[in-house]
């Protein structure tokens, strides 16, 4: 019997692609795992109306952890328009699988590594070494959002802010609202995870990104909860900065930073500037943690245009599979996995077409797979 069961989603676009390069590295690397096909992405939009099937749901459930590849994603418009005939006119709506498994499992902390390989001609420099931590299940991508604004809603609204004065006369169909939800739990788990993550690593610093002095409720409930969790790392140092201002401190000054932490939204904003300092999003990877399960990913997107090329940059699936790796305790198998990306990339002789190159993205993992 096998130690492991692992959810395989390769979802669609190149997401097929880089889930047959990890393969390749997981089959090298002799983890005892059995791998359990989900069904995931837009194909089971299409013809079932549900991009998540409840099957895969129940696939999850048995497993010790999932890896995904890609799916495509499009406006609700669009998506409606995309159904099978017969599934038209039902009021099915489109939502984000991987958001809705997030939410499911409570999968409330992001993890996305950005660390600059040495050799990787995408570099902005050699000395970048950032870790994201991203609140995964709240704020403006919980979800709570309204259109038209629904009477009962704006009435409330109306006589409890006095800011909404401004928008009395405005009819309910012109008006949109999403609802930015933080809790303190949701705040300070984060925060606590982002410290322990740089006390067990050697960080000094931990970085919070938010807006407090503009959103100063929801910013400033995340602000005070850091506050407090700082306290008890009193040999990791706190530092606040706006979300606008980190963009451009990132940009000037990435090697000042390490561990970075924000709610939902700023991290989605700060990860992907800070998988661009290292390369762009084919060096980039996520997992997706809770308190009892796992999804491993990387971060870009399923480039419907390239799928079946094998044509993308695989090392972002490869570092999520590294991921993965230590989350099931396989710390060896992580350790000797980073080292052989690291060592192709150095030697630089396989690059895929974002580095300039024209190897595939099964010439990557077969490269990486030798060097292991």
């Amino acid at each position: 019997m096998a130690k492991y069961k692992i959810a395989w989603l390769p979802g669609d676009g190149v997401g097929i692609d880089v889930m047959n390069a990890a393969r390749i590295v997981l089959n090298k690397l002799e983890l005892n795992a059995e791998y359990i096909h989900g069904d995931i992405g837009w194909e089971f939009w299409k013809h079932e109306g549900n991009p998540l099937p409840d099957r895969t749901i129940n696939i999850l459930k048995n497993t010790d952890a999932a890896l995904f590849g890609a799916i495509t994603s499009k406006p609700k418009d669009e998506a409606a328009k995309e159904l099978a005939t017969y599934l038209q006119n039902n009021g099915l709506e489109y939502f984000s699988p991987i958001v809705k498994l997030r939410q499911l499992f409570n999968l409330r902390t992001n993890l996305r590594p950005c660390r600059a390989f040495k050799g990787n001609p995408l570099n902005y420099r050699d000395n970048i070494d950032l870790v994201v931590f991203r609140e995964n299940t709240e704020g403006l991508y919980a979800g709570v959002e309204f259109y038209p604004m629904p009477e009962n809603v704006f009435n409330v609204l109306l006589s409890n802010h006095p800011k909404m004065q401004k928008f009395k006369n405005v009819p309910r169909d012109e008006i949109a609202l999403s609802s930015r939800i933080v809790t303190k739990t949701g705040c300070t788990n984060i925060v606590k995870e982002a410290f322990k993550y740089a006390k067990g690593h050697g960080y000094k610093t931990v970085t919070l990104v938010e807006k407090p002095n503009v959103l100063r409720e929801t910013g400033g409930l995340m602000t005070r909860c850091a506050r407090e969790v700082a306290k008890q790392y009193t040999d990791i140092e706190l530092w606040e900065t706006n979300i606008d201002a980190m963009c451009m401190w990132l940009v000037k000054n990435p090697e000042n930073y390490g561990v970075l932490v924000a709610e939902n939204m700023f991290g989605d904003i700060i990860s992907d500037l800070a998988a661009q300092l290292v390369g762009g999003l084919g060096f980039a990877s996520s997992g997706n943690i809770g308190d009892d399960y796992a999804v491993f990913e990387p971060t870009h997107g399923s480039a419907p245009k390239y799928a079946g090329m094998n044509k993308v940059n695989p090392i972002a699936m490869l570092l999520a599979v590294k991921l993965m790796l230590d989350y099931l305790g396989e710390k060896d198998k992580a350790e000797r996995l980073e080292t052989a990306v690291a060592g192709v990339i150095k030697e630089g002789k396989i690059r895929t077409y974002d580095m300039g190159g024209n190897s595939s993205t099964l010439d990557m993992a077969e490269a990486v797979a030798c060097r292991l």
